[in-house]
């Protein structure tokens, strides 16, 4: 793929309301520290870094993931630490971009972008993965516009205010997060609640692609944007139209 055309999607599956929530100053850009490594920027309040990998210097990095990391800045407001992480090696930058475009940003399928929020959030709070929990949680918010949900399922996906339709998509993401075998049964349940193989196969890559995420953000100790936690927590914010 493309740098123009990996660009052009990472771009288009970012939330439409972003730019808005940081016109309003719901979301602040975050404040440039002179000791900062050259393309990242560090919280007023911490001293600590947004990972235990360098992050390259603008004038270090390929045109194509400057120009990307630049043009999402603009759009959200403010950089997701991921993309400065996942710079140190850009090779695998845009892989790893490319693969989730693939995954997130189709338009085939059963799956809503809150679904697929929703299964990040509760297998990478089974993987221990703060990062995805706090940005795909603040994502699922904002998608679902359900202030409280993605909090539920990270403390005990059990007894949150799930549809059985839900229940059943969880059921099955946690089944291949923990690795467990996969039978028919499994697929007949999904089945009962409207999806199909296809749609199975959908939930069971997303699964496995933010369990190796889960693990690259647990190895190189990578830190949530402070932005992620108040993004749509309030219901006016979560429920506001941006479209």
């Amino acid at each position: 793929m493309s740098g123009s055309a990996l660009r052009g999607r990472v771009l288009r599956g970012l939330p439409q309301h972003l730019p808005l929530l940081a016109a309003s100053g719901l979301l602040r850009r975050p404040h440039v520290a002179a000791q900062c490594h050259g393309y990242s920027t560090t919280d007023d309040s911490s001293v600590r870094p947004i990972g235990r990998y360098p992050v390259p210097n603008k004038k270090d990095m390929p045109y194509d993931i400057m120009e990307l990391m630049e043009e999402v800045e603009v759009k959200t407001g403010f950089l997701p630490n991921v993309f400065k992480a996942m710079s140190h090696r850009p090779a695998e930058f845009r892989a790893f971009f490319a693969y989730y475009n693939v995954i997130m940003n189709k338009e085939t399928g059963r799956l809503s972008k809150a679904d697929k929020e929703l299964i990040i959030v509760a297998t990478s709070a089974v993987n221990r993965c703060p990062y995805c929990v706090v940005a795909h949680g603040a994502l699922h918010r904002i998608y679902s516009k359900q202030p409280t949900l993605a909090d539920q399922v990270t403390v005990n996906w059990k007894l949150a205010d799930l549809s059985s339709r839900d229940l059943a998509m969880l059921e099955f993401a946690l089944a291949v997060c923990r690795a467990e075998d996969i039978t028919e049964e499994h697929f007949q349940k999904l089945e009962a609640h409207g999806f199909d193989r296809e749609d199975a196969w959908d939930i069971a890559m997303i699964t496995a692609f933010f369990a190796m995420s889960n693990r690259i953000a647990h190895f190189v100790d990578l830190r949530p944007n402070r932005e992620f936690y108040s993004m749509g927590r309030t219901p006016c914010e979560a429920g506001r139209d941006h479209t």
